[in-house]
């Protein structure tokens, strides 16, 4: 009996070790993904709608061709968040650090999808549907990390996608932009800073 209640007290003990470790590594090397991809798609949003509102007086409807800078972002994110990814030191990796990483993987691989058809095939909200698709897998990311500020912002990236359903034209590049600023950008610092602090305890 003394031998079971030892061995269950063990198992919640090591699974608790496990979060915090998980959630240690993640601050430790997440911050950066965050910051890559929110900068990068905050810069893509305002240059390309200051390009298409300097040209299209001019070059009318040829000034939608600015949209095709978007596909710089899965080229230079990707790349740079493998670079990331490859330089750190990982500890053995555990399931929750696997759920984190299927989540952006699936949520990833579908955004570009439809990305690709709403370029090529046919038009779909498409700022809409990435905005509410990556809100998602942050505020998922959160949960599963149990970290709130990851939580929340993701929540609130997930409520500004509403935003491109009321804001016509280019300017949603704004809203979008803005929005990858609160989702992305602030919990990237916010997990960079923690990872700082635990290294100078």
């Amino acid at each position: 009996m003394e031998d079971k209640e030892i061995n269950e007290k063990e198992s919640l003990e090591l699974i608790t070790q496990m979060i915090q470790s998980t959630q240690h590594r993640f601050e430790k090397n997440s911050g950066g993904p965050f910051l890559i991809w929110g900068y990068l798609t905050t810069i893509l949003s305002f240059t390309i709608w200051f390009l298409f509102k300097i040209t299209y007086p001019e070059w009318g409807s040829k000034s939608y061709m600015w949209q095709y800078l978007w596909f710089i972002l899965p080229v230079v994110g990707g790349i740079s968040t493998f670079l990331i990814s490859r330089n750190n030191e990982q500890a053995i990796r555990t399931y929750i650090d696997k759920v984190t990483k299927y989540i952006w993987l699936v949520f990833g691989i579908a955004g570009f999808v439809i990305s690709c058809i709403s370029m090529f095939l046919w038009s779909t909200p498409i700022l809409f549907i990435i905005l509410l698709i990556m809100g998602m897998a942050t505020t998922l990311t959160g949960l599963v990390i149990k970290h709130k500020v990851v939580t929340v912002c993701g929540a609130l990236g997930t409520l500004g996608s509403l935003s491109c359903l009321f804001i016509s034209g280019i300017d949603q590049n704004i809203a979008f932009g803005i929005s990858f600023i609160i989702m992305m950008i602030i919990p990237g610092h916010v997990l960079n800073r923690a990872a700082h602090n635990q290294k100078n305890m």
